[in-house]
């Protein structure tokens, strides 16, 4: 009996991974309607199969994979017809225009004050003032563009010319030496050690290490015991 749940658990557990997986990699908090659903359903189909052992496994499993079948399917269907997808997901709706607060939209998708305060405050925006244009996306997150005086100086606008960089790569993780990403840099590790001897370290002593574009190391160190 034992046995069995342990079994049943692990396939159902990696049967859900999988599917969850073919769904694509989008955040809880970015799926459509359509693919909440959808997980939803797999969740609770998931759990049949281990509440009553009588019932054949295959039967939580098959309609598991039709689902997430169904929802790949309309999801390529839904690249090709803008029409289908825009029935499926909707649309984004403005709820800031111009500085003036859309209130018939808002009452039209339910979506209160308290609503919008807290989402611009989630993005460090207290004053509605300083707003040009908030758009409720299908996810249900806000996008904010602020008004031109209230946005953040960049070196665009002062005509600085800066080099373009590229996302620091880690080096070392958890003591372990990524020697590939220091092959993408040029160095090796001879370089690295002689750069970690210059702190009196190792790198079993390093929780993680990285290398931007301009060749700097940062450096973390484990808490020692």
């Amino acid at each position: 009996m034992i046995i069995n749940v342990i079994i049943r658990t692990v396939i159902i557990y990696l049967t859900v991974l999988l599917v969850m997986r073919l769904m694509g990699k989008r955040e809880v908090g970015q799926l459509s309607t359509f693919d909440l659903v959808v997980a939803i359903m797999i969740a609770e189909i998931a759990v049949f199969p281990m509440e009553d052992l009588n019932i054949p496994i295959y039967i939580g499993l098959i309609p598991m994979f039709i689902l997430v079948g169904g929802e790949i399917f309309i999801s390529y269907v839904c690249l090709k017809s803008r029409l289908l997808r825009k029935i499926i997901d909707g649309g984004p709706s403005i709820i800031i225009s111009k500085g003036k607060i859309m209130e018939k939209e808002m009452r039209r998708l339910r979506y209160n004050l308290n609503d919008l305060l807290a989402q611009l405050r989630e993005k460090n925006i207290f004053d509605v003032a300083d707003v040009n244009y908030a758009i409720l996306e299908t996810s249900g997150k806000l996008s904010v563009m602020l008004k031109t005086p209230k946005r953040c100086l960049t070196p665009e606008d002062i005509n600085l010319r800066l080099p373009e960089e590229e996302a620091p790569s880690p080096v070392i993780l958890d003591g372990e030496v990524l020697k590939n990403n220091l092959t993408l840099h040029g160095l090796t590790d001879l370089w690295l050690d002689n750069k970690l001897k210059e702190y009196s370290l190792s790198a079993k002593d390093i929780l993680y290490a990285s290398i931007d574009s301009r060749g700097k190391l940062f450096l973390s160190e484990k808490v020692k015991k």
